[in-house]
Parts: structure tokens; C-alpha cells; sequence
């Protein structure tokens, strides 16, 4: 199906928006216009094109989004309180509707020289790390989403940790929307830069409180210095009516170890872009992903393992769980150059379809222009096995919940990768509440060492 892309209103907006003289630094003002210049001349994106395939975005394309306010109202306060890490995290940022709330936030002291603070106030003091980084790896070029959120760079986080610095608790960044009696649209941008030895955790949560549509349009840029590593954690929990558009771009140094886990379980239309480049010899990444999905959502998640030199390991693995006529869509891949001999790369996607109306379109591809090298990829979909229902059955668990069971083990195996305690339990109540299990009821109960436990 191909789409009229309607870009009046995000122009609009843009018009609106303007910035008075002086406010922001001319460089940025004029990787705002490039973006937006981008924006108005390929539009959004159509069926027709490979990239966008599976995924619709006309109703995006045909909602007039108006740019999301400031809200202070109790709704926002309770989200942020519900879905906050309270005394788990360092540092804990809220924004409301793309915009920071220092009310609802949380500062503390962190190791010296290391800054986690708003985007407006960073580019308000010109903050130095910002020109050499923001806005100049995720290309406008290629993804028209990423053109927009780049005219419209104004509010998000800014996470620079230097040289040698460790922050031993989550960094969260926590991004509330809340409906407005109009559609509105926030398009946050968080920027992490980690030097040369620097050890930290971030945490994206992107909520949603309330009823009512709207659209969050967030690009993440993240640098990670020779022998420095980052965990990041990002977690899409919008509420049931939203629109979630996210792209990821990685640039990792020599030795740099970069460890991802994203979970989507919220909106109604999400698609999540995640590109790692591994620029540096000896860079090690890991992708973990996990979608949860029914009723008629719909989430899209592409990922690229950018092999750009030698001796460089990388390991994926998403799984997604379908229900209702929920629809999935994962498309990686492992793309190793010329001169990345001795790569070390593999690619798995599994996912679980609940009902026989569920969909999954999986696409695992290797793109590979080096001659030494070891990669594998594998895609694998289908019911819950009925012969491992029928072993639980034979432990004496009943029917509905020994599939309840082997859906949980399922995704548990993504989650127990988790080391963010607060995002592994997050997951892991919405699992049980989804499927009806008590709290106190894990797999561990079954014994993990049994087959039907071991084979997922």
C-alpha cells in the first residue's frame, strides 16, 4: 500500500518553533535546517521502499501532530512515579512530553568531570561535547525520521562520562508522555558519549500514562571510547494508542564492549532502528532484544552489526511473542567489510505466535566482503510445542498454565540476561500479569534443568 506522505504540520511546526538570535550555536542551527531540509524533500517513507515494507506509517503521515507541551498535571507526576527506579539509579532525569522536568527528577554526584543533564541547558552553555557528536552519526541521509527529530533538536539528555570514569548504578533516562486533547509529538534526542576506559549503565524508558494518541519520534547517538563500556537498556512501555519511532546509532572504538537490551511491549505502532558500528579492532558488541506484544499492535525492530575491522565479536538474539493479530517484523543484519578479517559474528531470531492470527516477517541476512571470517544466522517461528506442554502436563501442572509457562521460559531467556534489576522486574510482573502466573512462580520452580526449560 503506498501513502501520501503529509509533511505540512511538522513544517509548520518548525516555522512556529523558529529560535531567536543567539539562542542555540550556529553549528546546531544548521544541523537543525539540514534535517528539516531533508525532511521536506524525501517525506515519509512508503510500502515501496525495502526498508519500510512491512511497516505502515500512513497513519502517522496523515495525523496533524502539533509539537507536545510542557504538562505538570498529576497524571505526569504519578507515570513518572510508577515507572521511576526511585534510589536504584544514580541519576535519574525525567522529561515530560520531551521536555526535562527537574521537579520529577533526580540528581546526585558522580564521579568528577562526568555530566548527565538536559540537552536544553547543555546547548545553552554550549557545552563542549556536543559539537564534536551530536547530530553527526545517526544520518539524516538515509532514515527521514532521523531528518525530523533533527530539526527539531531542543530537549533530551546529554550523558558524557570521561576518561577512566565508572558509575557503579543505572543512569535513567526516563521519557513520559501524556495525551493532550490534541495529537501531539515529542522528539526527544539523547546523546552518550564514554571515553577512553569510562563503565557505566544507561536506561531508556520511553511510558506512556492516560488515553489518547500520540507520537514519539527519539534518536539516540551513542560513542564509546577505546577499552570504555556501556550497558544500555531501553524499554517501550507507551500506552496502547501511541506511535513509537526510535533509531540507535553505536560507534564503538578498539576494545570498546557495547551490550544492548531493548524490550517493547507498549504502542500501536513502533519501529526501532539499531546500528552499531564497530570501528575499532577488537570492539565487541551484543544486541538482545525481546517484543510482547497482542491485540492488533504492531512492532518492527532492524538492526545492523557494522563490521568495519578485524577481530571484532559480535552475538544477537531477539524474540518476540505474538498474540491476537499482533504483527512482528525483524529485519538484522551482519554486514562484515573488507578489511574486517577474523570476525566472529552470530544472528538469531525466534519468535512465538500465540494465535493463529499472530504474524512475524523475519529477515536475518549476512552481507559479508571478507575471506576469513566466522558468521552464522538462523530464524526460527511457530506455536507453543504442544509435545512440552503435554511433559509439564506429565509434572502436573494443568493446561492453560503449562502454556502460560513455556511462554514466560520463552521470554525469560532474554530477560535473566538483564543485570538492571529494576528493568528485569518490570519485565517479569508484566509477563506474569499478561499470562495470569503469581508473582512467587518462576521457571526456577519447574527446575531449569529440565528439557522443556533448556530447549527454548
Amino acid at each position: 500500500m503506498t501513502q501520501v506522505a503529509d509533511k505540512t504540520a511538522h513544517l509548520s511546526n518548525f516555522s512556529r518553533l523558529g529560535a531567536a538570535p543567539g539562542a542555540s550555536p550556529a553549528w546546531l542551527e544548521n544541523r537543525r535546517k539540514a534535517g528539516i531540509d531533508r525532511f521536506d524533500f524525501i517525506g515519509f517513507p512508503s510500502t515501496r521502499e525495502e526498508e519500510w515494507r512491512h511497516t505502515n506509517v500512513a497513519p502517522i503521515a496523515r495525523t496533524a501532530f502539533k509539537l507536545a507541551g510542557r504538562d505538570g498535571s498529576e497524571l505526569a507526576a504519578e507515570t513518572a512515579g510508577r515507572f521511576g527506579f526511585g534510589n536504584d539509579a544514580a541519576v535519574e532525569l525525567v522529561f515530560v512530553n520531551g521536555h526535562f522536568t527537574p521537579q520529577l527528577s533526580r540528581l546526585a554526584k558522580l564521579p568528577r568531570g562526568a555530566r548527565v543533564m538536559s540537552l536544553a541547558d547543555a546547548i545553552e552553555n554550549d557545552d563542549p561535547a556536543l559539537e564534536p557528536h551530536l547530530a553527526r552519526h545517526a544520518d539524516v541521509e538515509k532514515n527521514p525520521f532521523v531528518a525530523l527529530n533533527a530539526g527539531f533538536i531542543r530537549d533530551g539528555a546529554l550523558v558524557h562520562l570521561p576518561r577512566g570514569a565508572a558509575v557503579d548504578r543505572p543512569v535513567h533516562l526516563l521519557f513520559v508522555s501524556t495525551p493532550s486533547r490534541e495529537p501531539a509529538v515529542a522528539h526527544p534526542r539523547v546523546l552518550i558519549v564514554a571515553e577512553e576506559g569510562a563503565q557505566a549503565t544507561v536506561v531508556e524508558s520511553y511510558v506512556g500514562g492516560g488515553q489518547g494518541g500520540y507520537f514519539t519520534n527519539a534518536v539516540t547517538e551513542i560513542v564509546v571510547g577505546a577499552n570504555a563500556r556501556l550497558d544500555h537498556c531501553k524499554l517501550q512501555q507507551e500506552n496502547i494508542e501511541a506511535f513509537h519511532v526510535a533509531t540507535m546509532q553505536v560507534q564503538l572504538a578498539h576494545d570498546a564492549q557495547f551490550v544492548s537490551h531493548a524490550a517493547s511491549i507498549g504502542s500501536k505502532l513502533a519501529r526501532n532502528d539499531l546500528n552499531v558500528i564497530m570501528a575499532g579492532e577488537h570492539a565487541d558488541a551484543t544486541l538482545n532484544g525481546l517484543v510482547l506484544i497482542g491485540g492488533e499492535q504492531h512492532v518492527d525492530n532492524h538492526t545492523l552489526l557494522d563490521h568495519a575491522q578485524p577481530n571484532c565479536p559480535s552475538h544477537e538474539l531477539y524474540k518476540h511473542v505474538l498474540g491476537g493479530k499482533s504483527s512482528g517484523v525483524f529485519k538484522g543484519k551482519i554486514l562484515v567489510r573488507q578489511a574486517a578479517q577474523k570476525t566472529d559474528s552470530k544472528q538469531t531470531s525466534k519468535a512465538l505466535l500465540l494465535s493463529d492470527d499472530a504474524v512475524m516477517n523475519s529477515m536475518p541476512a549476512l552481507e559479508i566482503y571478507a575471506d576469513d571470517v566466522k558468521c552464522t544466522h538462523g530464524s526460527s517461528l511457530g506455536p507453543v510445542d504442544e509435545e512440552q506442554v503435554f511433559y509439564l502436563r506429565s509434572r502436573g501442572v494443568n493446561l492453560e498454565a503449562a502454556r502460560h509457562l513455556m511462554t514466560y521460559a520463552f521470554a525469560a531467556d532474554i530477560t535473566r540476561r538483564i543485570r538492571v534489576e529494576p528493568v528485569r522486574r518490570r519485565l517479569e510482573e508484566y509477563m506474569a500479569a499478561q499470562h495470569g502466573l503469581p508473582m512467587d512462580l518462576r521457571i526456577t520452580d519447574l527446575g531449569a534443568h529440565d528439557e522443556a526449560v533448556r530447549q527454548l
